[in-house]
């Protein structure tokens, strides 16, 4: 049995308004035994194309390697963009070692709604996946029931968002109401791919243009939240 525990840290701010959550990267980061081209830091692999979508965007020229600069280079986008990243496993067993959220079980999660309290700035959470078994959105769902809290339909075409209320802080001298709105992100795995190619709107802009691909899919849907 593989104890498969989170390497990082949530990355927060003060000022932080949007965090990204997904679920635990491969056993390889946890166990140090990274890729050449892996960057040691979230979402650090390179089979995991969130940064390359983000790279395409805002044209960063990131590197992809094991340099401190390249970790350097993502926690300065963050920052600048008041972007966290904060995945709500926080570990789970594996009876085989490998990436698939499927495979996780005795699964502890991460206090995502006590983060929130934390730090009142942030207003989005950026699920780097849906609501199938063990995916993020799915995690989260479960978690917000335990605070007696759930997600409204706010659009239900991908990427699907939601949102749910979220009583503010006492302490903060709030008694009003804060409004915390999710999206769910189109996974940035490589294993998406064929549910992508299923959705209609790929399939409409695949028609009109026979090179548009499942990267440039993304890197359309992912440019309205990063």
């Amino acid at each position: 049995m593989f104890i498969h525990k989170h390497p990082y840290k949530p990355f927060i701010e003060k000022d932080t308004t949007k965090l990204i959550v997904g679920t635990l990267p491969p056993p390889r980061f946890s166990t140090g035994d990274l890729l050449e081209k892996d960057v040691d830091f979230c979402y650090g692999s390179y089979y995991n194309s969130l940064w390359l979508f983000i790279d395409k965007i805002h044209n960063l020229g990131l590197r992809y390697d094991s340099s401190s600069e390249a970790i350097e280079q993502r926690k300065a986008f963050l920052k600048k963009h008041k972007i966290g990243v904060c995945d709500i496993v926080a570990s789970a067993e594996r009876e085989k070692i490998d990436s698939s959220d499927l495979g996780m079980t005795n699964i502890k999660l991460r206090d995502i709604v006590g983060y929130l309290k934390k730090y009142p700035n942030i207003n989005t959470l950026l699920f780097t996946g849906g609501n199938s078994k063990n995916g993020p959105e799915y995690f989260f769902r479960r978690h917000l029931k335990t605070y007696n809290l759930k997600l409204d339909v706010v659009e239900n075409e991908v990427p699907r968002i939601h949102e749910f209320v979220m009583p503010n802080n006492q302490q903060d001298g709030g008694n009003g109401k804060r409004i915390i709105k999710t999206v769910s992100l189109t996974s940035s795995s490589g294993a998406a791919n064929i549910s992508i190619s299923r959705i209609a709107l790929y399939k409409q802009l695949k028609a009109k243009n026979p090179e548009f691909n499942t990267f440039d899919f993304r890197v359309m849907q992912y440019s309205e939240f990063f």
